[in-house]
């Protein structure tokens, strides 16, 4: 069983991750980690996977997400798919927090989430470091589909 306040807690630069369940539990058939994510937080530039599917079941608030050229809003209680090779990105679509779980199947990509927490996050990691953790993970990331302030 795993409790509301149990596993490892780590934060990506822009959306935060609880670790779940690891595939170590699983077999490598999946994974689940929970995201929260504060007021209109974008989780990620656009991107895509080549060696998993996501699954984002919303759990409170308003998930935004842009699926190729498809975007949608996800409430409590609905389920989006994401599969792998698709250019997506998702955000909390509303001024409240917002919390999802993230299924990911197969499991392994729970790995980076993990390494790149450690590294500080997204927006602490150099360029490089974080096109070398991509690639480890056979991410493609579009970081230019993100405008920075400044």
């Amino acid at each position: 069983m795993v409790g509301p306040d149990d596993g490892k807690l780590g934060f990506l630069g822009t959306i935060g991750v609880r670790f779940m369940i690891d595939g170590s539990e699983t077999g490598g058939g999946f994974s689940l980690v929970e995201h929260p994510m504060s007021p209109r937080a974008l989780a990620a530039p656009l991107h895509r996977h080549m060696n998993e599917d996501e699954y984002s079941f919303v759990l409170q608030g308003r998930m935004g997400a842009l699926l190729g050229d498809e975007v949608l809003e996800a409430r409590p209680g609905d389920l989006v798919f994401k599969p792998r090779g698709q250019w997506h990105t998702f955000w909390n679509a509303s001024d409240q927090p917002t919390r999802i779980l993230e299924i990911i199947a197969p499991a392994g990509f729970e790995q980076f989430f993990e390494r790149l927490s450690d590294m500080g996050g997204v927006t602490a990691v150099s360029p490089e470091a974080l096109g070398t953790l991509c690639a480890e993970y056979a991410l493609e990331m579009d970081p230019g589909s993100v405008c920075r302030p400044g």
